[in-house]
């Protein structure tokens, strides 16, 4: 990993390498067990849509045991889920309280928690069906109080309770899950910011070399105005530049008026033999594409098509919308040989570019680069509704 990305990871807190050697995970560091993946909203309404679904589950059951009594005798007995609820959410407490020890630890105390949430349970309904028949519904007295019926009751409470743990186990997971992705997405995110602003400032250092050696060459021939006034405009078209954001989107034609700016720079330096041509559609002209996206395209058919020729050429880039696809192309008329070893498409500036709409658009931008009968010529294609990637919105 270059040095860019990684202060560009350690700036949003994710220091661990994306872009592993083969074989080794895409985010080698653990997801840190935390708390806050155990809510207790979430694990309330868990608990209460459980219970209230075991009452619903066992109405019948609880019509047929008071028959001939009235509807009071139903609902008290029904009520009893609202301690159940209450022992619902204390197993949560002890859950969410041993989330960080270990997965055997975890398991003894949860499957003790469950047995000790049951029997306190059936413990309860036990004295509450005594208490209810004293105090309150004779007809109660008739209902079995024994251990055999007590026994089927343990069961059914083990199996709920247990229910009730498995969702907050699930609710759990999968808090922890999302947030397990978004650290991901945030990883790629940063890791991808980090490589746009590498491929961007890449470019920096190529022409203000070329631009200073110029200058440089100016001052030796005695064209110091023609310096000056290069001097100047490159003192402009770098603070636009520096100013900018690397991984930002610009309308087409503010990227347009910085090219035009750096071209009028080379034009001082080849004067007669550089001619500028830049058409572009009012429509096009509102398109956001990366900043600086077409600086190295340009920036190559200055040092290929211009620099070796010795008569005028033109370059031209152009901007036009078709059929719901934004082109850009940069040409030039030059007709200076191409270095025909190297593959077409190859070099370090188109590579630069190529690799910028991939980490911007994904797959969904193309770039085509091919000579023309005299001259060179590069076509950029982005579709409109072509989305750049973005951070995920937080879950």
């Amino acid at each position: 990993m270059n040095m860019a990305r990684q202060i560009e990871l350690r700036q949003a807190g994710i220091v661990t390498p994306l872009h592993a050697s083969a074989g080794q995970p895409e985010c080698s560091r653990p997801v840190a067990i935390t708390k806050p993946d155990a809510r207790w909203l979430e694990a309330a309404i868990l608990t209460v849509a459980l219970w209230l679904f075991v009452v619903v589950i066992f109405l019948p059951v609880l019509i047929d045991r008071h028959a001939g009594d009235s509807w009071t005798s139903v609902l008290l007995d029904a009520s009893t889920v609202m301690v159940s609820m209450v022992f619902g959410l204390a197993m949560f407490a002890v859950f969410r309280a041993v989330v960080r020890w270990p997965l055997r630890q975890r398991a003894v105390v949860l499957v003790g928690m469950v047995l000790a949430a049951s029997v306190a349970q059936t413990s309860f309904d036990f004295l509450f069906t005594g208490w209810v028949a004293l105090h309150l519904e004779r007809s109660w007295q008739d209902l079995p109080r024994n251990l055999s019926r007590s026994y089927v009751s343990l069961f059914n409470y083990i199996c709920v309770f247990s229910v009730n743990l498995a969702l907050f186990q699930l609710m759990y997971s999968r808090r922890r899950e999302v947030r397990r992705e978004r650290q991901l997405a945030e990883a790629r995110w940063a890791a991808q910011q980090a490589q746009l602003t590498a491929l961007r400032f890449q470019l920096n250092p190529h022409f203000l070399f070329n631009t200073l050696n110029a200058i440089s060459s100016m001052i030796i021939t005695g064209r110091n105005s023609d310096a000056e006034e290069m001097t100047d405009r490159l003192s402009s078209f770098l603070r636009a530049s520096l100013s900018s954001d690397p991984t930002e989107l610009v309308p087409l034609e503010t990227e347009l008026a910085l090219i035009e700016e750096y071209l009028e720079i080379e034009a001082i330096r080849f004067g007669d033999r550089l001619a500028i041509d830049i058409p572009c559609t009012a429509e096009a002209g509102e398109v956001l594409v990366p900043s600086f996206l077409l600086q190295p395209l340009v920036e190559n058919a200055i040092k290929y098509g211009v620099g070796p020729s010795p008569m005028r050429v033109t370059i031209s880039v152009s901007a036009r919308l078709e059929t719901e696809v934004l082109v850009l192309v940069v040409a030039d008329d030059g007709n200076a040989t191409r270095d025909e070893a190297k593959p077409i498409g190859t070099g370090v500036g188109l590579e630069n570019v190529r690799r910028r709409l991939e980490a911007v658009y994904g797959g969904q931008a193309s770039m085509d680069a091919r000579p023309l009968v005299q001259g060179f010529a590069v076509t950029i294609r982005i579709p409109l509704h072509a989305a750049p990637l973005r951070f995920p919105v937080n879950v």
